[in-house]
């Protein structure tokens, strides 16, 4: 169990657990490996990122595996000067998770969400649930509600 399936759980939110198996290293490849272990569309398996805004407020950004974020959009979005990806490290301690593992859901502290907008136009999308080789499905509106997530354009 991983915080983010525990978030799931007790919100009584419709969803399904799926697991593979990971075998790729980068974020990139972790996402499109995960699409193609689970059979589905690149464009329905989301990657969750942190990034840190010109303040040095950390933010999510949940977009497309196959898709970069664009880090002007995101910090247009948040209202701030610039944002740039976050220490690795720096966004583990944050999160509660591992880089490759990343959920939006059940992180350790609360952060600004924004969600791609590619995703309102999707039935059902893939979040990692915590942990490398978890996903869970569910609907983005159910996404939107619990991370509370601003739906932006987040990739260019």
């Amino acid at each position: 169990m991983t915080p983010a399936i525990d978030v799931v759980k007790s919100a009584a939110v419709p969803h399904e657990l799926l697991e593979y198996t990971s075998t790729a290293s980068d974020g990139r490849d972790i996402g499109l490996a995960a699409a193609a272990a689970l059979g589905v569309p690149d464009a329905a398996v989301f990657k969750t990122l942190v990034a840190e805004l010109a303040t040095a407020e950390l933010v999510v950004a949940i977009v497309p595996v196959a898709e970069k974020l664009n880090l002007k959009l995101l910090a247009r979005a948040a209202g701030a000067k610039s944002a740039k990806m976050a220490d690795p490290q720096r966004a583990e301690r944050a999160t509660g998770y591992v880089t490759g593992g990343i959920s939006p859901l059940g992180l350790k502290r609360a952060h600004r969400t924004f969600l791609a907008s590619s995703a309102s136009t999707l039935e059902t999308i893939y979040v990692s649930a915590g942990r490398r080789g978890l996903e869970l499905a569910l609907s983005p509106a159910d996404l939107t509600a619990m991370t509370q997530a601003h739906i932006c354009p987040l990739t260019a």
